[in-house]
């Protein structure tokens, strides 16, 4: 998905949307209920994680293997598999994504990694590797520092002068609301910065409209560095010395087994991304893992917690949780809870989910233009990818130089290069009536403009999927509305201190690395919640 293509930086994002052909939808029947009484069988959990995504699976190993060895815990997938959207295919010629494709390399997710065993698989990118972004017809290559930002050609003087200005605090005062992406931006760094930068880089990461973008919900580290220090400068400097202080008064250390990471790379893992979720999973162990169990009802419990009932490949299961955490997307998430709190129901429906379709295809290597006479810099094809503003008549969102990102993992023949491209997102929901070969069609002419030589022949088709419902939406008001669902679930007596929480990508950001960071925080709090109870339940 998009948030995972910004060949900007980390992004990357997500997590678990199903596609809408993999939705199931949840709701009760009296045959359902009769079935229970005759069939069930029933067993109880301190834990029911609902859904297997890097959220889920993030807070599930987490409790499971260091906060609360002792509680018992369930993570339950409708799918035959885990890992939510990430998507990761092999063919034994072809190892491609079809989902998110690379994330940033923070020390949650690293950390997770090698408690699990995958410390020899992690892959990070070459941090030195160009990053490009479309303008005028040529591939700019984003600045890796301020001095290549001052001499470099990605922004004119003019724009040079005006964002760096902005960023010092010479720039209109904040409105007192709530400011789009766009707004934001424009106001501290020019609209110049915005169009070239900021633009793309919400396409490549939300597939979004910055104009409906919330500043505070979708770049909520950015967007506090203002009030922190009058400036994004000043506020950069104090989050910065607040971060550090805070390390040296925690007697921090960082984890010796995490591998240093060096400028804004990103990582994947060797055979894919997949590679993460199912490693977790499979330390979990199928006891804790349980994927083809579609949850058909939800229940508050009469003695305290909640009665999940499941159809399984054994048949109709029920288990009883002291605490449940839904991870699952969130117009899935508001079916499961429509009928113990409705108001909760109709907030979680309100966030957007566009479509976004990945289009994987393989040229033979002499197909680019490599020397200069294309969008790209003479050499070029060596870096991340590139990105591409709405503006500039390029209908691809983005396109991720997969042969060059992660050399030390083979993925394609040597004598071809493959690209992954990212096309639709809010600004575009057409694509979702486009077939496979007219997807294939588009991301190839948009290629042609860029960096393929004249007349090149149609590629190597590695793979196409349509996610219908791709990634939620941060828009002006998402905090307001996540806000609401919480607060109606609390007023029907399921909400956090009823032991029912939220989780996944619409409330902690799209960002695959956030998901995991957000699903370890998510552990802590689940496991408060249970000390509070009177005693665990043996995992039976």
């Amino acid at each position: 998905m998009p948030h995972c293509t910004a060949p900007m930086s980390r992004a990357q994002v997500s997590l678990a949307p199903a596609r809408v052909a993999d939705r199931r939808r949840v709701g009760r029947t009296r045959a359902a209920r009769r079935a229970v009484a005759v069939r069930a069988s029933t067993v109880e959990r301190d834990v029911v994680i609902v859904g297997a995504g890097v959220s889920g699976l993030s807070t599930a190993f987490t409790l499971a293997k260091k906060t609360m060895p002792n509680a018992s815990v369930m993570v339950t997938e409708a799918r035959d598999r885990v890992g939510g959207n990430i998507t990761s295919k092999s063919d034994g010629t072809y190892t491609w994504e079809e989902g998110p494709n690379s994330y940033q390399p923070g020390d949650a997710i690293l950390t997770l990694a090698c408690d699990a065993g995958m410390r020899d698989d992690i892959l990070l990118a070459d941090p030195a590797s160009n990053r490009y972004v479309l303008w005028d017809g040529k591939l700019r290559i984003l600045p890796h520092s301020i001095e290549s930002a001052v001499l470099g050609d990605f922004l004119t003087w003019p724009g040079k002068i005006r964002a760096g200005l902005g960023a010092i605090g010479i720039r209109p005062p904040a409105p007192g609301k709530e400011e789009s992406v766009k707004e934001f931006v424009s106001r501290n760094l020019g609209t110049e910065a915005f169009e070239r930068l900021i633009e793309p880089f919400c396409s490549g990461v939300y597939a979004g409209d910055p104009a409906s973008l919330s500043s505070v919900a979708a770049t909520g580290r950015v967007q506090r560095l203002e009030p922190l220090g009058g400036s994004l400068v000043v506020g950069a400097l104090k989050a910065q010395a607040e971060a550090a202080k805070a390390k040296k008064e925690s007697g921090f250390k960082r984890d010796p087994r995490l591998p240093e990471v060096k400028g804004q790379t990103v990582g994947s893992f060797r055979g894919g991304l997949k590679t993460f979720p199912e490693g977790l999973a499979k330390q979990l162990g199928d006891d804790v893992v349980k994927c083809n169990w579609k949850l058909v009802n939800v229940n508050k419990a009469a003695e305290g917690g909640y009665t999940c009932e499941y159809d399984t490949p054994e048949g109709r299961r029920t288990v009883i949780a002291k605490c449940l955490l839904l991870t699952a997307p969130a117009y899935v998430t508001a079916e499961i809870v429509k009928d113990m709190a409705p108001a909760a129901s109709t907030a979680l429906n309100k966030f957007y989910y566009p479509p976004v379709a990945s289009v994987t295809v393989s040229y033979k290597k002499d197909s680019f233009r490599l020397d200069g006479t294309s969008a790209l810099p003479e050499g070029g094809l060596t870096g991340f990818g590139q990105l591409h503003p709405r503006s500039q008549g390029i209908r691809t969102l983005g396109t991720i130089y997969s042969s060059s990102l992660f050399k030390d993992d083979k993925r394609q023949p040597d004598d071809e290069f493959m690209i992954l491209n990212y096309i639709g997102g809010a600004r575009d929901v057409a694509i979702k009536d486009l077939s496979e070969d007219e997807l294939v069609q588009q991301v190839h002419e948009d290629a042609l403009k860029t960096i393929l030589k004249p007349g090149t022949p149609l590629p190597k088709v590695v793979g196409v999927k349509l996610w219908e419902k791709a990634i939620p939406q941060f828009n002006l008001g998402h905090l307001d509305v996540l806000a609401e669902a919480e607060n109606a679930l609390e007023a029907a007596a399921c909400g956090e201190k009823d032991g029912l929480f939220l989780g996944g990508n619409y409330t902690a950001g799209v960002a695959l690395g956030r998901c995991v960071e957000f699903g370890v925080e998510q552990a802590d709090e689940v496991a408060t919640f249970l000390k509070s109870a009177k005693k665990l339940t043996a995992a039976v």
